[in-house]
């Protein structure tokens, strides 16, 4: 492995004066600099990243962490972090937090020690200070996050209303949210946007909960149907929630969309691999992602947002759980 010194020694100059000329910081003459230039391009040396970045205190690195990997959601959000960091001269470390502190925690340390130059957040579990504390730029994706760093989201709220509000326009008598869990910030503006619809209309309605995961919203839904009869409409917290609720409906025998419609939300590719083809709140999944990794990269830069919250409309893709 060739290491700076070798560099210095073949081009007979000190290791300070090809780090001057590797980091493009201090005086080096135009001969000096031609000589170093060549024996680094002789020796093919690469400069240590790590390195590079503990003396320039940056790392043209953006740190990403997200809740959960296998919901269909983040893969689609990371995605398009990534190919906007990309384009704009950036690499994406991507941390899947399983919605644990402890790992949050321990994925931002590892941020700090690295000197990445900014943070997009799609969980949040720490004390504001903590976040604060890293000094550096951070942007919430999906989560409205504390006042001093920008947010990008959906229309949570309104999306959720448009969903039940369609559902009663489709006939359903006996409506039910299965919502997603507590004092997460989409979860609980999509359970409010539920209840206003239900409430502006008077109609009885019953509540469920279940985790943002296949597995547990399956194990939901048979408890569910085991307690609550004569459910002809639901609308689901997130596409996960509303697959497992299809799946045992179907299971039961219960038909889809002729006894049971059902609305999910998200708009990911997950709801047009199941059948039938989920209807859903389709949010502008790759635009958040990009639209937050632009403003990150533009604070990283040195400007200012604009604003603090960028609310982005969520649509309704009408498919086959619906009538």
């Amino acid at each position: 492995m060739v290491t700076i010194k070798k560099v210095a020694e073949e081009a007979g100059v000190s290791v300070a004066t090809v780090s001057r000329v590797i980091n493009q910081n201090g005086y080096v003459s135009e001969g000096t600099l031609k000589k170093v230039k060549s024996v680094i391009k002789e020796l093919n040396y690469t400069p240590n990243s790590i390195a590079r970045s503990l003396y320039h205190k940056t790392s043209n690195m953006i740190g990403l962490i997200i809740p959960d990997i296998t919901n269909p959601f983040f893969p689609e959000l990371a995605r398009a972090v990534e190919d906007i960091a990309m384009k704009c001269g950036y690499k994406v470390v991507l941390c899947n937090s399983d919605k644990d502190p402890e790992k949050e925690m321990n994925y931002l340390d590892l941020f700090k020690e690295r000197y990445v130059d900014g943070i997009i957040l799609t969980t949040q579990s720490q004390e504001s200070k903590v976040y604060s504390d890293l000094n550096v730029p951070i942007v919430a994706l999906d989560r409205i996050g504390d006042a001093s760093f920008p947010s990008v989201v959906s229309n949570n709220y309104h999306g959720a209303k448009k969903a039940t509000e369609l559902l009663m326009a489709k006939g359903v008598k006996n409506i039910a949210h299965i919502r997603g869990p507590k004092n997460i910030a989409p979860s609980d503006a999509r359970y409010h946007g539920f209840i206003d619809a239900v409430e502006e209309q008077r109609v009885n309605y019953t509540i469920g909960e279940a985790e943002f995961q296949l597995e547990d919203a399956e194990r939901q839904a048979e408890q569910f149907f085991d307690i609550h009869t004569g459910i002809d409409g639901i609308f689901c917290s997130n596409d996960t929630i509303a697959a497992g609720f299809l799946k045992v409906a179907l299971k039961r025998g219960i038909k889809v969309p002729e006894e049971l419609q059902i609305i999910g939300f998200d708009g990911s590719f997950f709801g047009e691999f199941i059948y039938p083809e989920l209807t859903t709140v389709s949010q502008p999944i790759y635009d958040m992602g990009a639209v937050a990794t632009r403003l990150l990269i533009k604070i990283i830069q040195g400007e200012k947002p604009e604003k603090y919250l960028y609310e982005m409309p969520a649509t309704i893709i009408e498919r086959g759980t619906t009538r």
